[in-house]
């Protein structure tokens, strides 16, 4: 079985920088791993068009390079089958959109982990090539990858603050991120991401995160920002999305040459970047 890089460096207290995507393009991972800058890429499936294929050839891609692993995020109604066939695909990491309770965390952990008395998921065994689809199937290797599976919580519902400290108390929780577009709406501040009770609630996360030893992630759109959040003791960072840098370099890159050509901008869309991450 393929070792889990993001899991080593949770293991050993170290720091880990990741990038996000949301094209299903194999050849962007490649150029993400070519980097050489990233530990991890991030799938943001919750969000994105995708198939079984994609999976296994987004997994082919992120095994190019022994440096990079693969997380996978997913939304609330499919935990138990976008995790399963990610995993399966090659994906070492998964984060848990919107949950809200204790219940939720505990079945976020239970469809990663197999279903041996030890693990106590509910994750069985399955022909999918991360196991060489017959060469590990079923193997103690297998089931205990699952155990060393990263579990990651979109902490971005009013229930999830409230009930913080006991969803961060579920054994196999290992990151939490805090999502202020989410949790402003959930409390009625729908676009306030910056509003103080938002800020403060996402103070809290890392706060409570780090006093209970689940390490809590930042989402950045540029690497710029970060120094108050290293300085709260934060150690992990994604940074960039693929759509966001491109519509990024699409406005300046036109705005420069459409104002020497003495042309308008052909869309309201161009005043604004829009607001994924910070």
């Amino acid at each position: 079985m393929r070792r889990n890089r993001l899991r080593e460096i949770l293991n050993n207290k170290q720091s880990s920088l990741g990038t996000r995507i949301m094209s299903f393009w194999p050849t962007t991972i490649e150029l993400i791993g070519h980097s050489g800058m990233f530990d991890y890429v991030e799938f943001s499936a919750e969000y994105a068009p995708y198939d079984h294929q994609i999976l296994d050839n987004l997994g082919r891609a992120i095994e190019l390079f022994d440096h990079l692993t693969g997380m996978i995020k997913i939304e609330q109604e499919s935990r138990l089958h976008a995790a399963v066939r990610a995993i399966g695909a090659g994906f070492q990491s998964v984060l848990f959109a919107d949950p809200r309770s204790v219940a939720d965390a505990q079945e976020c952990v239970r469809v990663v982990r197999s279903e041996r008395p030890q693990s106590g998921g509910v994750h069985g065994v399955n022909l999918l090539r991360s196991t060489g689809v017959v060469v590990d199937a079923a193997s103690a290797a297998w089931a205990d990858s699952l155990d060393n599976i990263v579990i990651a919580l979109m902490i971005e519902k009013k229930g999830a603050i409230e009930n913080l400290e006991a969803i961060l108390s579920v054994p196999g929780i290992d990151m939490v991120q805090f999502g202020p577009a989410d949790y402003s709406n959930s409390l009625g501040l729908t676009g306030q991401m910056g509003h103080p009770e938002v800020k403060a609630a996402e103070k809290y996360m890392i706060e409570t995160a780090l006093k209970m030893g689940v390490a809590p992630r930042v989402e950045l759109n540029e690497s710029v920002g970060f120094e108050p959040y290293l300085e709260m003791g934060v150690k992990h960072f994604n940074v960039g999305v693929d759509v966001k840098a491109y519509f990024t370099w699409l406005q300046k890159s036109g705005g420069i040459l459409r104002k020497e050509l003495g042309l308008e901008p052909l869309s309201k869309s161009a005043a604004s970047s829009g607001g994924y991450g910070r």
